[in-house]
């Protein structure tokens, strides 16, 4: 029988239950998927602690996975069955074996891409390229901060950027994770553990600061994320690892004339743009502008472990469960 993870109350890592399913046929408009790998993200932690309350209760976390199409609705006809697929979506109900889900939410896969190359890159690599070419189009000589520089969004910022030919300054807590962060494209990386960010950051530009600074930390690094920006610098937050961003006034913007943005990825992955992301997508993984290599891998079950180390810092790069 199948089996999903489900979230019957909040709280720490235990708190994710794996129970038996009955997955039933598709319907208008769906296909019935059977997951190979499963994506696991910081995101799935903030839903799990209560941080973020989106996912009605029970319910079954998991924002992308891939898989091969079982069984399709009546009047599907852009998928058929043993189609090579992956999806990002907010309907939740990743983190199963099986599941039905809207064929408007599948993403062909090439034949170039494994599935667990592609469950560790899709929410991350849209994320990334939403990021460095439509918030804020990094281009070169721009110089760029990376907070978690060798985590699984943080690694394809380095790269990506740095393919663009900025300047990548990037934030680590150990030098194992320097070591991957300046592998992955990092000019410069920066021991926040034991160095001051904002200090490193100024000496690294003679003073200038950076035209862009890409926070996933949140509430530990917003303001020394702000006051590392050079003039009109922008500031992107897309996760809030370290706990919600206090309150600020917003005058503290005027000093540099700098902005702020709190994008969300789903925005920008629509119709239509959904084709034109994903093709750029998969051409930047097939000319290894942006890689995945590293990543690690959990059995389905063992699904709070993974929790755990990505919440300890025990991980660098992408969490992937597999059925």
């Amino acid at each position: 029988m199948d089996r999903a993870i489900v979230l019957r109350t909040t709280g720490g890592p235990a708190v994710l239950k794996s129970e038996p399913i009955a997955v039933g046929a598709p319907g208008s408009g769906q296909v019935r998927l059977i997951h190979t790998a499963i994506g696991v993200n910081f995101h799935d932690c903030y839903v799990r602690s209560g941080l973020y309350s989106t996912l009605p209760l029970p319910g079954t976390p998991g924002l992308e996975a891939v898989g091969r199409v079982d069984a399709v609705g009546p009047d599907v006809v852009d998928f058929h069955p043993g189609d090579r697929v992956g999806y990002i979506t907010r309907q939740y109900g990743g983190y199963a074996t099986a599941r039905l889900i809207d064929a408007s939410a599948l993403i062909r896969l090439p034949d170039s891409l494994d599935d667990r190359t592609a469950a560790a890159t899709l929410l991350r690599g849209l994320t990334a390229e939403a990021l460095v070419c439509q918030v804020f189009p990094v281009r070169a000589g721009h110089t760029v901060l990376v907070h978690a520089a060798a985590g699984g969004v943080g690694r394809l910022l380095c790269q990506w950027a740095s393919h663009l030919g900025a300047t990548v300054i990037g934030t680590v807590g150990s030098e194992e994770k320097a070591a991957l962060a300046r592998a992955s494209g990092c000019a410069h990386t920066i021991l926040y553990r034991t160095e001051n960010v904002v200090e490193k950051v100024r000496e690294i530009t003679n003073g200038r600061g950076v035209d862009v600074a890409y926070d996933s930390v949140g509430k530990d690094t917003f303001v020394g994320s702000l006051q590392s920006l050079a003039m009109r610098g922008h500031l992107v937050n897309f996760g809030q690892s370290s706990g919600p961003i206090e309150p600020f006034s917003i005058t503290t913007l005027f000093e540099k004339s700098n902005s702020v943005s709190r994008p969300n990825v789903f925005h920008y992955f629509t119709e239509p743009n959904r084709d034109s992301m994903a093709k750029i997508l998969f051409a930047a993984l097939a000319d290894r502008v942006i890689t995945a290599d590293h990543h690690h891998e959990y059995a389905f079950d063992n699904v709070s472990k993974a929790h755990a180390d990505m919440e300890a810092r025990k991980t660098a790069g992408a969490v992937l469960l597999i059925p």
